[in-house]
């Protein structure tokens, strides 16, 4: 029989054997986040509800869209999106109030 000699080149699996203290501090960091920044979602959340009934009154009288609620609109759902991200780790930008706040479509 044959032993397993040590491999001397390590697999592409070296990388996710044992996390850097770096990614530590940033999953930790990741709560604080997911706190103040759900908080602050959550606060903008009510204001997009109600700036969505306004909304869809004035499309019923006007016939118009404001463009200005649905950008407001807009840039909660980037950020929404953004918080998301960087909670599942999928993404290391972080949302507001620790990044700019942006959108990522224009209203049409």
């Amino acid at each position: 029989m044959a032993k397993n000699k040590p491999l001397k080149n390590v697999s592409r699996n070296e990388k996710y054997s044992k996390p850097k203290m770096s990614e530590r501090k940033e999953a930790w960091f990741r709560i604080i986040v997911a706190i103040i920044s759900g908080i602050i979602l959550g606060i903008w959340k009510i204001l997009v509800i109600v700036l969505l009934v306004l909304n869809w009154i004035i499309v019923v009288f006007s016939g118009k869209r404001n463009k200005g609620m649905a950008d407001i609109c807009e840039y909660w759902n980037t950020e929404t999106y953004k918080y998301i991200r960087y909670l599942t780790f999928v993404s290391n930008k972080r949302p507001f109030p620790f990044s700019e706040v942006e959108r990522m479509t224009k209203f049409e």
